[in-house]
C-alpha cells in the first residue's frame, strides 16, 4: 500500500491523484538534463539573433526582418514552452490549471505564429526569385513589418478561438490531479490541421516549386554566353538573391522535416501514441537549429555574433 502511495503525485489524494511517470529515475534525469540544455541553447542563440538584426541597422532588411519574427518565435519555445514540457515529460506537473492552460496556450501560439513566418519567407524569395525587378517595390521593410504583426495578432486570435472551451474552464478535461493535457474537439482538431498543416504546407511546397523552377532556368541562362551588360547586371543581382534563397529553403526544409512528423503521428491517433513525446521534442528542437543555419550560411550572422561576444556593439557608431 506504502509503494503504491508513493507513485502517486499526490498522495493525499488517493482516489484522484496521477501517478508519476513509469519512466526510470535515470532515464528522467538524462531526459531532464538533456531537454534543459537544447532549451537554454535555444534562448541563447536566438537572442543573438534578435540582438544582431536589431542592434545593426544595414541588418533591417525585409527578409532578416522576418527572420527576426521567427527568432522571437524561437525564443518563446525556449522560454516558455519547452521547460513546461520538461515538467510534463518528467515529472507530475504541480503549477495548477491556469499555468498549465498558459503553457498549452503558448505552444499552440508559437507553433501558429512560426508556420506563419514560414509561409511569409517562402513569399519573400517567391516574389524575389520570380519577379525579381519589382522586388523592392513590392517587399518594402513597412509591408513587411504590417504582415509579421497580422501574422502575430491572427495566431493570437486563431488560438484564443481554437482553446475558448479550455480558456473559459481550465482544468475542465484532465482526468486527475497531477495532469497536464488540453483537449480539443473533432471539429475544431480538424480546422486546426488545415489552416496549421495542410493549407500552410501546400503553400510552402508551391512557392518553392516554383522557385526552383525559375532558378533552374536562371542557372542554364548564366552558363549561357551573356554579352548584354544589362542582362550581366541582372544575372549578377539575381545571383545573391538565388543565395538567399538556397539558404532559406534549408531553413524552410528543416522546418518541415520537424514539423510533419508531429502533426502525422497526431493524425495516426492512438496506434503510435508512444512517438507523441518525442515527435514534439523534435518539433521543438527546431527552435535551436534555425540559428545554426544561419551561423553556417550568413557570414553577417558570424560577424554580428563575434561583436556581441566581445562586447564591440557598445563602442560609439557600432550600430552600421
Amino acid at each position: 500500500m506504502m509503494e503504491n502511495q508513493s507513485e502517486l503525485c499526490f498522495p493525499q489524494l488517493t482516489n484522484i491523484s496521477c501517478r508519476k511517470p513509469t519512466s526510470h529515475w535515470s532515464e528522467g534525469v538524462l531526459l531532464t538534463v538533456l531537454l534543459s540544455v537544447i532549451c537554454i541553447f535555444t534562448v541563447v542563440l536566438n537572442l543573438l539573433v534578435i540582438i544582431s538584426i536589431s542592434h545593426f541597422r544595414q541588418l533591417r532588411t525585409p527578409t532578416n526582418l522576418l527572420l527576426l519574427s521567427l527568432a522571437v518565435s524561437d525564443c518563446l519555445v525556449g522560454l516558455l514552452v519547452m521547460p513546461g514540457e520538461i515538467l510534463r515529460q518528467t515529472s507530475c506537473w504541480t503549477l495548477g490549471d491556469v499555468v498549465c492552460l498558459l503553457y498549452n496556450y503558448m505552444s499552440y501560439f508559437v507553433t501558429s505564429v512560426s508556420v506563419g513566418n514560414m509561409v511569409l519567407i517562402s513569399a519573400d524569395r517567391y516574389v524575389a526569385i520570380c519577379d525579381p525587378l519589382h522586388y523592392n517595390t513590392k517587399v518594402t521593410v513597412k509591408r513587411v513589418q504590417l504582415c509579421v504583426c497580422l501574422c502575430w495578432f491572427f495566431s493570437l486570435l486563431y488560438c484564443s478561438i481554437l482553446l475558448k472551451d479550455q480558456l473559459t474552464h481550465p482544468g475542465k478535461y484532465k482526468s486527475c490531479y497531477g495532469e497536464c493535457i488540453v483537449v480539443i474537439d473533432y471539429n475544431a482538431g480538424l480546422v486546426d490541421v488545415v489552416v496549421t498543416f495542410i493549407l500552410p504546407l501546400s503553400i510552402i511546397i508551391t512557392l518553392y516549386m516554383r522557385v526552383f523552377v525559375v532558378a533552374v532556368s536562371q542557372a542554364r541562362a548564366m552558363r549561357s554566353h551573356v554579352t548584354s551588360v544589362t542582362i550581366q547586371y541582372s544575372v549578377k543581382a539575381k545571383k545573391s538573391e538565388m543565395k538567399a534563397a538556397r539558404t532559406l529553403g534549408v531553413l524552410v526544409l528543416v522546418f518541415l522535416l520537424c514539423f510533419c512528423p508531429f502533426y502525422i503521428v497526431t493524425l495516426m491517433g492512438g496506434s503510435f501514441a508512444s512517438l507523441l513525446q518525442f515527435v514534439i521534442n523534435v518539433f521543438y528542437f527546431n527552435s535551436c537549429l534555425n540559428p545554426l543555419i544561419y551561423a553556417l550560411f550568413y557570414p553577417w550572422f558570424r560577424r554580428a555574433v563575434r561583436d556581441i561576444v566581445t562586447l564591440n556593439i557598445f563602442q560609439p557608431g557600432n550600430t552600421q
